[in-house]
């Protein structure tokens, strides 16, 4: 049996080490980009079973590598990492190819298991209460966003908001639900 080969795309490179050595041990062959340029690169040269892609990679979003893996290579098996979770970009991750969406923090193991996910989990049940008022702010500002291909500006004037404000909003952590 060959070993399965990941790509991991995040920003942080430190993160990128640290989880390249986790899932090494595992027995995953990883290599690892900072930038989507480099990880076009790497994904034009190889063909990876896996690639795990943070949602924000500097100042692009991980979106577009997702669309950009699955016409590169359609039989790499993409799962989107976040630590800025939304509605709107778990669904438009979905639509563009990813298998899975997991929030930060998540474990080696979680990420392990997404892997394997071939079909979606008809056992999750619906939340129990409904989103705060904080958290569907910070769902439709997501929305927002994506309607603008992530232009600040453009989304600021769109919520007749000035750009330093949402900007502050964006910096901040998603509330939990």
């Amino acid at each position: 049996m060959s070993v399965q080969s990941i790509l991991l795309v995040d920003d942080e490179e430190v993160f990128c080490e640290i989880l390249s050595r986790s899932l090494s041990r595992e027995g995953y062959q990883v290599e690892f980009a900072c930038d989507i340029n480099v990880a076009v690169d790497k994904i034009e040269e190889t063909d990876f079973d896996f690639a795990v892609v943070d949602l924000r990679i500097g100042e692009e979003s991980g979106l577009s590598l997702v669309k950009k893996i699955k016409e590169l290579s359609p039989d790499t098996r993409t799962i989107m990492l976040t630590g800025y979770a939304s509605i709107t970009t778990a669904v438009e991750a979905i639509k563009l190819g990813a298998i899975h969406y997991l929030t930060k923090p998540t474990e080696v193991e979680d990420i392990i298991a997404a892997f394997g996910k071939v079909e979606g989990d008809d056992q999750v049940r619906p939340a129990e209460n409904p989103l705060s008022v904080q958290r569907m702010e910070w769902e439709h500002i997501q929305k927002v966003l994506q309607e603008h291909d992530g232009n600040i500006s453009a989304a600021a004037r769109a919520m007749d908001m000035h750009r330093r404000t949402l900007q502050r909003k964006l910096q901040k952590r998603p509330v939990k639900q």
